[in-house]
């Protein structure tokens, strides 16, 4: 990996670090998500630092940022945008809504209903919208940055499999240390230190840290790797919904991501260890009616499997 795309990858994880203090894997794996051109989906409880993650990752880039609050009476035509009439032409004009943007922060996206969350499918996964019978394409860059709480349910609207299958990585936050903790009261002394954050990449150089991420190697039997633990997924017993191709596919990129993010433009068997739970254990279902449980018996699933599965040399 050149010296100069090491920089640059370097300065985003400091600038996000700067303000998110003590959780340094969570940020390396957003920026994995985002050099592979993948969505992210943060969940914790509340007050953790959520949205000042996401925040922070879409001011490291200069280029056109939307924050939307997802709520109950929110509609498609919020996040797309509507044809509007007017009179005097005798013509629709369409007015395009806040997804027509490089970095969208969907806030609490699990407020929203079914209906809402959707309009969001067509564009996570093609970068495009479709309005009134028109296909309109989103600027490039473009990714999804949301949040979730998983711990209250009362009043959200789960997000479904085909939805969940639209993000690259689900990452969790957790508390941070104590010594942390005091650095975040002390950083907070005198305004919001997120407020402060400037940008460090442009569009352009964005763009350049995607196309070198699609370079990266990856060998013939870190793809078998890759695939034998894809597989396992679909006949596991206590799976009643493995991985997808679409998710074989995301680990792929989100391997080479990894890679480049660790300065190697060649990847390697821990790459695959160290992403199959957050690329993997949101895309299963496991088998018995237990939702609160459903991601940490995933989690626990996918761990037995890699322990089966010889490694790569």
């Amino acid at each position: 990996m050149a010296s100069d795309t090491q920089a640059l990858i370097r300065s985003i994880a400091e600038n996000v670090a700067s303000v998110f203090l003590g959780k340094p894997d969570p940020i390396r794996l957003a920026i994995v998500a985002i050099l592979a051109e993948g969505h992210v989906l943060i969940e914790d409880a509340p007050g953790v630092g959520k949205t000042v993650l996401a925040k922070a990752l879409a001011k490291c880039f200069d280029c056109k940022f939307r924050r939307l609050q997802f709520t109950p009476d929110l509609l498609p035509s919020d996040i797309l945008g509507s044809s509007v009439f007017f009179p005097n032409r005798g013509e629709f004009e369409f007015r395009p809504g806040p997804i027509f943007t490089n970095v969208l922060l969907a806030d609490e996206i699990n407020r929203t209903t079914p209906r809402t969350q959707s309009a969001l499918l067509e564009a996570m996964n093609e970068g495009q919208v479709s309005v009134d019978g028109h296909t309109f394409p989103l600027d490039r860059p473009f990714f999804v940055i949301a949040t979730q709480n998983p711990y209250e349910y009362e009043g959200t609207y789960p997000l479904p499999e085909n939805q969940l299958d639209r993000f690259m990585l689900c990452i969790e936050v957790g508390y941070p240390d104590r010594d942390f903790e005091r650095q975040v009261l002390n950083s907070h002394r005198n305004g919001e230190p997120i407020d402060k954050l400037q940008a460090v990449l442009n569009v352009d150089q964005l763009k350049e840290l995607q196309q070198a991420v699609r370079q990266v190697r990856v060998e013939d039997s870190i793809n078998d790797y890759l695939l034998e633990i894809v597989t396992q997924t679909r006949n596991h017993p206590d799976f009643s919904l493995g991985v997808s191709t679409r998710g074989a596919i995301t680990l792929f990129r989100a391997v080479q991501g990894l890679a480049a993010v660790e300065g190697r433009d060649y990847a390697i068997p821990d790459d695959v260890k160290r992403l199959v739970v957050p690329v993997l254990a949101h895309r299963t279902i496991c088998r018995g009616p237990v939702r609160l449980s459903q991601r940490t018996r995933a989690r626990a699933i996918l761990e037995q499997i890699l322990q089966k599965i010889p490694v790569p040399r």
